[in-house]
């Protein structure tokens, strides 16, 4: 399909102030020259192990190669605190395939599935301790989700995995993401609706988008009944029937944008889109929503923005109050407004107990100071009365710096994990990547201690690996 996002009217002022670094966790040019991917070696399949190292847990991914695999480079050995024990034998494993050094694997791995079950788990399981008495919480769970209704979020690389996959190292550009996002939540959301629990029925999950574009393409693209059981609509269309007409924070150029759309419309650029969500096996909330009740293509709409139809529409004692609200891919690459009109949306929902579930919304710009107060002022209200509150229930996000690769891992309710990533050559001079998980703490480091962390432990390796040798 040919995707046209009408985008060049609408400028944001972000675009104007663009930090070189951030003490987040933000890539910069700089990392570019630090590590270099090794000669592909074919994989067949991989196996997992794990040992303890000086304390900590020690997974090691190896490849299953025609010849004799590889024997551990580390010996085992035991910590003498049993909680300890308890607690790093519990801890999620990296995802196979993701090590930019595994390219040949990771284009043969459904690694976004991989995600997917990650973080249905962990957004089940912090649903559930939302709801409980604090006594029943999970043990490792040391949020009290301030307020009427959880607000969490699922950061993760949305390239990795399959014939296209790219990491961070890679040219990319928001298109790609936009798209990857789309899809991945596309997925995700219907897995919830295998639950037992009828909260989630009649289109009680919304999925909002950024904006009418991209809630028209995943409506086009992804017609199955199951795909088409929820609730679609955008940050606009929720953040007005939810906190009333006028409460929606547009975004610098969006009147133009509009503007040029009505123009354009009434010179008949509407014809072509005017069925292109009324043909086809669109499924049923499809049908319904172009037949009657939905939002129409107004005269003079051009559908460059997007078709009006995709959403669906919002019906207090129908598909209103949401039980569950995934937000994709909401200010990053767009509008900062979009982080302004999530905590609207919120707050107009929150009594309802709506949950809000952030996909790759880059919150770490909002919360580490990327956008600065004295030219967002708005945004910058919101960091500490909202997106402070969010609970990172899967958060994967890979740090490199001073010659270490590793990642800032978390599967709630497990504590966070500091992973490096190491790349070995075995006796038969095979290629493996060994994970060290050299950091474990239920606070999140930040981004100067992560890296700190993954030298500290490429130091304990190094030392680890002679000692072995005399």
């Amino acid at each position: 399909m040919n995707k046209i996002r009408f985008l060049s009217v609408v400028i944001s002022i972000a675009c104007l102030y663009e930090p070189f670094q951030v003490d987040g966790f933000c890539s910069t040019p700089s990392t570019r020259s630090v590590l270099t991917t090794p000669t592909a070696t074919k994989r067949i399949r991989t196996t997992a192990t794990t040992t303890t190292i000086g304390g900590t847990i020690t997974t090691t991914i190896r490849s299953s190669l025609p010849s004799k695999p590889n024997a551990s480079l580390f010996s085992s050995s035991t910590n003498n605190n049993n909680n300890q024990n308890i607690r790093t034998n519990a801890l999620t494993p990296l995802p196979k395939g993701i090590s930019p050094f595994e390219k040949s694997l990771s284009k043969n791995l459904d690694i976004q599935e991989q995600f997917r079950r990650l973080a249905k788990k962990a957004v089940q399981t912090a649903l559930a301790d939302a709801s409980a008495p604090n006594s029943n919480k999970s043990s490792f769970s040391s949020s009290s989700f301030p307020g009427p209704a959880p607000l969490l979020e699922i950061e993760f690389p949305p390239l990795l995995g399959g014939d296209k996959a790219k990491s961070q190292f890679d040219d990319f550009d928001n298109i790609q993401e936009l798209d990857a996002n789309k899809d991945w939540t596309m997925q995700f959301a219907p897995m919830f609706l295998d639950e037992r629990n009828s909260r989630y029925d009649n289109g009680k999950i919304w999925l909002i988008f950024p904006d009418l574009k991209e809630c028209e393409l995943a409506r086009l693209e992804w017609r199955g009944k199951r795909y088409q059981s929820v609730t679609f609509t955008t940050i606009q269309a929720a953040t007005e029937f939810l906190a009333g007409s006028g409460a929606y924070d547009a975004p610098w150029g969006a009147a133009i944008a509009n503007g040029v759309n009505r123009v354009l419309g009434s010179m008949g650029g509407s014809s072509s889109s005017s069925t292109s969500l009324s043909s086809g096996d669109g499924g049923s909330n499809a049908s319904e929503n172009s037949s009657s009740g939905g939002m129409q293509l107004q005269q003079g709409d051009a559908g460059l923005l997007g078709d009006a139809r995709a959403l669906n529409e919002l019906v207090r004692g129908e598909n209103a109050p949401s039980a569950l609200n995934f937000v994709v891919q909401p200010g990053n690459g767009g509008p900062v407004e979009d982080w302004i009109n999530c905590e609207k949306i919120y707050e107009a929902s929150c009594l309802d107990k709506s949950a809000m579930v952030v996909v790759n919304g880059a919150l770490d710009k909002v919360r580490d100071g990327y956008y600065p107060a004295v030219f967002f002022p708005k945004l910058a209200a919101t960091v500490d009365r909202f997106y402070k509150k969010f609970e990172s229930v899967f958060y994967l996000k890979p740090l490199s710096d001073k010659g270490v690769y590793g990642w800032l891992f978390r599967v709630y309710p497990e504590p966070w994990q500091v992973v490096l990533q190491i790349v070995r050559v075995g006796k038969n001079g095979a290629q493996y990547v060994e994970d060290v998980v050299v950091d474990i703490s239920d606070d999140r480091p930040s981004y100067n201690n992560a890296i700190s962390k993954l030298l500290e432990g490429q130091r304990r390796v190094v030392q680890d690996v002679s000692s072995s040798q005399l």
